[in-house]
């Protein structure tokens, strides 16, 4: 084997989750929620937290049970502020956010590794990522873009709060909340909507930042979660420049099409 070897498993957890995220993000954005995400992201590391003191080595595929019902939880909030309080949707969902955010602070306040603890859900380890949860994002992924040929109409109906919700708590428990964030929103705003490109021309992009930061963070011993945060922007915006533009958009065209398996940019 090679001394790089072990690589192949973030490598491919990492492209795996670009897949899975960004046309998700292509729908967040079209929706107008932009935090929706980051708040059920960061109740499905409440739920990891959660888990950790009182489901210890209950898992599902690899996440925590505790996770699942957490952002299922939140995902249900979401939907229902949307339904009800839509004029203040944005104020309600940051609320939820902070409330969120605050109880993982309490709940690992008497915790001596507590301070880890939040560092791991916020800023994850993709290089360290199991094969339990690149496989559970595999599945996912599939799941999601077959859905989007098939019945693109699932976009924007009931079932795409709690798919979504499944989504974001594999993804946090495979790379953090910051990279969540970053692979739904970065490459879908500035390639997508931006540019008018369509999912994969994002994804694209987004897989080329995370490869580049997986490299970076390898050779230069960096955390690997703020550094896929900065290579996808950086990618995102070298796009703008013509050959990287040409070069995704001739990728796209010639593999899948430019409109491949129904997601169009909002």
């Amino acid at each position: 084997m090679g001394a790089f070897d072990w690589m192949l498993l973030p490598i491919l957890g990492s492209a795996l989750l670009c897949l899975l995220l960004v046309p998700l993000g292509y729908q967040v954005i079209a929706r107008g929620v932009i935090f929706a995400d980051l708040a059920i992201a960061q109740w499905a590391a409440l739920g990891t937290l959660a888990g950790l003191s009182f489901l210890p080595n209950h898992t599902l595929v690899g996440a925590p049970v505790s996770s699942l019902m957490f952002a299922l939880l939140a995902a249900m909030a979401v939907h229902l502020i949307f339904r009800l309080l839509g004029d203040a949707k944005e104020a309600w969902i940051g609320t939820l956010y902070v409330l969120g955010a605050s109880l993982a602070i309490l709940m690992v306040s008497d915790d001596p590794h507590g301070a880890q603890a939040l560092h791991r859900a916020a800023a994850g380890d993709l290089l360290w990522a199991s094969c339990e949860l690149v496989v559970a994002v595999e599945l996912l992924a599939v799941f999601v873009w077959l859905l989007g040929w098939w019945l693109p109409a699932w976009l924007s109906s009931a079932a795409f709060m709690p798919v979504f919700a499944i989504s974001v708590t594999y993804s946090v428990s495979l790379a953090g909340i910051y990279v969540v964030f970053a692979t739904l929103i970065i490459t879908p705003l500035i390639v997508g909507s931006l540019q008018g490109k369509p999912p994969l021309s994002a994804a694209i992009c987004a897989i080329a930042g995370h490869l580049t930061a997986i490299a970076c963070s390898v050779a230069a011993d960096v955390p690997v979660g703020p550094t896929i945060v900065v290579a996808t922007l950086v990618m995102s915006l070298i796009t703008f420049a013509k050959p990287c533009g040409v070069l995704i958009k001739l990728v796209t065209k010639y593999l899948l099409g430019p409109h491949f398996m129904g997601f169009n940019c909002p």
